[in-house]
């Protein structure tokens, strides 16, 4: 009886510390959502403010929460370097600061850090867009760095690469999915680019495997910006990896692909690049398609190449389905799915693809932050940094909270929930809100 309380409370323990952190960009589930409670539904700058810090720059990177320390990727504007920091989580205080290059961007759209950082409780690893790839202990000590770039080549993307680093099982994973010809005098003249999936030592850096990705996509169609996946069907661990026209499943220990499928863009046209990341329920995988154009359901469990038997449903009859930038939400057995080019949001259901509810969203800026899915809420934040909360039952709008700083116009940073609180990254500051 003894041993049987001991072993119901080890595993209790254990699963709440694994709620109370958000370790990597989805969560503690990769999936948008955490079991976390009694997390705010309305408050103001003012009022269920723990605390607040300025930031010496924007980035669409999302706050990183393990224990009592919150890590962030960011820009310094002044300076014009990248910054690997990390901040009490009780106080905002920073404990500590690196500057990891200079420059910041090479286009107007985005900036080197927007991937968002990932930490096991042993390492955090940081991952910018010109290649950069840097780890430190929890404490601040450098462990080791490359830069994929010099490494495998200049990364060829219209836009700035910002796929975030998954770490998985004692494995360090990233995937580059790049087009194969040279753009803006970016890669290989010689020689076809390949798209690749590498795996890494999390505490050397080593590379343990590369896995080369084909694609029969064209042009920027065979950009991706997502982050990959893990996925447990019928105890069969998988990577999910979404992009060039098609959606792969990889063995996590080899890289080997285990099926596929595709595709949204049958035509092959060539300026379709991804950006939403797979998601997954039980036994439904789901493809958002870009530029407006549906979204696909596929069934887990398949092998080899998929046909189009492995499509539970697509969303064509409704048009408030499709997510051309935002990674939905899996909470409570139903995706919740922003759509940023219609302004709405729907609860789905998986097997069927019906809408419980869908709602339009308030206001004339767009949502590309994906949503935090959590206590019964659905926490959505605007390019102004308005911050809507809605409940997750009926999709009634509960608050809208204003938290940018009026001059924001590109906020596009994902709210993240850990230990009781909201933790907000706006362009210009960091809260920390709770009740």
């Amino acid at each position: 009886m003894k041993r049987s309380l001991i072993i119901a409370l080890t595993v209790s323990l254990s699963s709440g510390l694994m709620a109370a952190n958000w370790a990597q960009w989805r969560g503690p589930s990769f999936n948008g959502s955490t079991v976390e409670t009694n997390l705010p539904s309305s408050w103001s700058k003012t009022k269920n403010v723990t605390w607040k810090t300025a930031l010496p720059g924007a980035s669409a990177a999302t706050p990183i929460v393990w224990d009592d320390k919150v890590f962030l990727s960011s820009t310094d504007k002044e300076a014009e370097t990248l910054l690997a920091m990390c901040f009490d989580r009780t106080n905002g205080k920073l404990l500590w600061s690196h500057n990891i290059n200079e420059g910041l961007r090479r286009d107007s759209r985005s900036d080197y850090s927007s991937p968002s950082p990932a930490t096991d409780g042993k390492v955090v690893v940081f991952f910018y867009g010109n290649g950069d790839l840097v780890t430190f202990d929890l404490e601040g000590q450098k462990l080791w760095s490359r830069n994929i770039q010099k490494e495998e080549g200049d990364f060829a993307f219209q836009w700035t690469f910002s796929s975030s680093p998954l770490l998985y099982e004692g494995k360090l994973y990233l995937q580059v999915l790049q087009r194969d010809t040279p753009v803006h005098g970016k890669g290989f003249k010689d020689r076809a680019n390949e798209s690749y999936l590498l795996a890494m030592s999390p505490t050397t850096g080593k590379t343990l495997w590369k896995h080369v990705r084909p694609s029969k996509a064209k042009a920027e169609s065979r950009e991706s910006f997502a982050t990959p996946m893990p996925f447990t069907f019928r105890g069969q661990k998988q990577l999910l990896i979404i992009g060039g026209d098609d959606l792969t499943a990889h063995d996590p220990s080899t890289g080997n692909e285990l099926w596929r499928w595709g595709t949204w863009n049958p035509t092959r046209i060539g300026h379709w690049r991804h950006v939403p990341s797979p998601i997954a329920s039980d036994d439904v995988i789901l493809v958002c398609a870009p530029k407006r154009d549906p979204i696909y359901a596929i069934k887990a469990g398949g092998a080899g190449l998929l046909n189009d038997r492995a499509v539970a449903w697509v969303s064509t009859e409704t048009r408030e389905l499709s997510s051309d930038v935002p990674t939905p939400a899996y909470y409570q057995n139903d995706f919740f799915i922003l759509s940023d080019v219609r302004k709405a949001l729907s609860r789905v259901e998986p097997k069927t693809g019906e809408s419980k509810w869908s709602i339009e969203l308030p206001g004339q800026y767009k949502y590309e932050a994906s949503p935090l899915a959590a206590d019964g809420k659905i926490y959505l934040m605007n390019f102004a940094g308005d911050v809507l909360v809605i409940n997750a039952e009926n999709g009634d709008i509960i608050s809208k909270i204003p938290m940018g700083s009026g001059s924001d116009n590109l906020t596009r940073s994902t709210i993240v929930a850990a230990h009781g609180q909201l933790f907000i990254r706006t362009n210009s500051e960091l809260y920390c809100i709770s009740n």
